[in-house]
């Protein structure tokens, strides 16, 4: 499955090439109108710096958390995984 990252990068690609075209067409000089600059923005990392965070679970109820303050489930009492 594309991202939708990918296709706001590509669909902004494509609109800045079209508009190139349609300037270079209306005032008959080479314009190049190019959206590239702004597209690393888009694949940045959102995590900012973050660390994956790991979901523990209870094997008994299903119970899942990503809090470290968690040892044991507050549902049932079992040791999370």
């Amino acid at each position: 499955m594309v991202s939708s990252r990918t296709v706001t990068a590509t669909a902004g690609l494509v609109v800045s090439l079209l508009v190139s075209v349609a300037l270079w067409w209306y005032f008959e000089t080479f314009v190049f109108f190019l959206f590239l600059p702004f597209v690393p923005f888009l694949f940045r990392d959102r995590s900012n710096g973050e660390t994956e965070r790991r979901v523990r679970e209870c094997p008994q109820c299903g119970f899942q958390t990503t809090a470290d303050e968690y040892e044991f489930c507050p549902r049932d009492g079992a040791r999370l995984n």
